[in-house]
């Protein structure tokens, strides 16, 4: 399995830079330039968690895919490290792989965190401030201090995570702006990337999150990320919690439905 995925990710790094983009590249030169560039996978979990749950990956599947990203020589990259890879500012290594969970649940400090630890493995949580520390199943400020000192990165999931589609302007702004102001006052850094909740955006809604300071946002549209990739509206692969969890692992990562499904377009 680790040389299927090995062959699968080497085809999908040279078909997916040969491809017709729809994005920022605006002649010959600049889908070159995006073939020759980095191309990173994004993963997309919510809750490590044995409970019955599609958004719940099981801690033995979890546990195994980590040690299947390192096997198959993969490094995590922090939202930084991305953002500056895509500028051409730094290099990054040659499999870069983003992990990114959303929401901040309980079970990312006591499931994941020790599995990322067992590997050194580092990764990117989106929390909702408004729900770290009110509600059980959420994680508290002190256990995300903890998570930032052994290599997790913490950024926004908006306030109250909102469908921000529906919201008036002043609501988007409240939302964006004020997890921001929160995570940084309790956090003691800069937060420059979100997440978009249920990953509803627009590109009005991404322009007030440029305009208030943020970086880059993601989203859970299906693909991978290079340098023909909107920094607003940045693509992730979801891993969820199926009948056959790590062959829909292996199937998602080696990118089989995007040869099925986008013909490796960008969208």
């Amino acid at each position: 399995m680790k040389k299927i995925f090995l062959l699968a990710l080497t085809v999908v790094l040279i078909v997916s830079g040969a491809s017709v983009y729809k994005s920022q590249a605006q002649s010959a030169a600049e889908i070159n330039a995006i073939a020759a560039g980095p191309k990173i996978l994004v993963l997309n979990y919510h809750q490590v968690d044995d409970k019955h749950s599609s958004l719940a990956v099981p801690v033995a599947d979890f546990d195994a895919q980590m040690k299947f990203l390192v096997d198959s020589g993969c490094v995590t990259i922090t939202p930084d490290e991305l953002y500056a890879g895509l500028n051409g500012e730094l290099e990054l290594p040659p499999r870069p792989v983003l992990i990114t969970f959303d929401d901040g649940y309980i079970d990312n400090y006591t499931n994941a965190f020790p599995i990322l630890k067992k590997y050194g493995l580092r990764a990117t949580i989106f929390v909702i401030p408004a729900f770290t520390g009110q509600y059980p199943n959420y994680m508290n400020w002190d256990q995300l201090r903890e998570m930032e000192s052994g290599g997790v990165t913490i950024q926004s999931h908006t306030l109250t995570h909102p469908k921000l589609e529906e919201l008036p302007d002043d609501e988007i702004r409240s939302e964006l702006l004020n997890s921001k102001n929160l995570l940084e006052e309790q956090l003691g850094h800069p937060i420059e990337f979100m997440a978009y909740p249920t990953g509803t955006y627009n590109l009005h809604i991404a322009g007030i999150a440029q305009d208030l300071g943020y970086k880059g946002a993601f989203t859970i549209k299906y693909g991978i990320v290079d340098r023909g990739s909107n920094f607003f509206a940045l693509e992730r692969v979801p891993i969820f919690h199926t009948q056959t969890t790590m062959k829909d692992f292996y199937e998602r990562i080696a990118w089989r439905q995007s040869f099925e499904e986008f013909g490796w377009m960008k969208r």
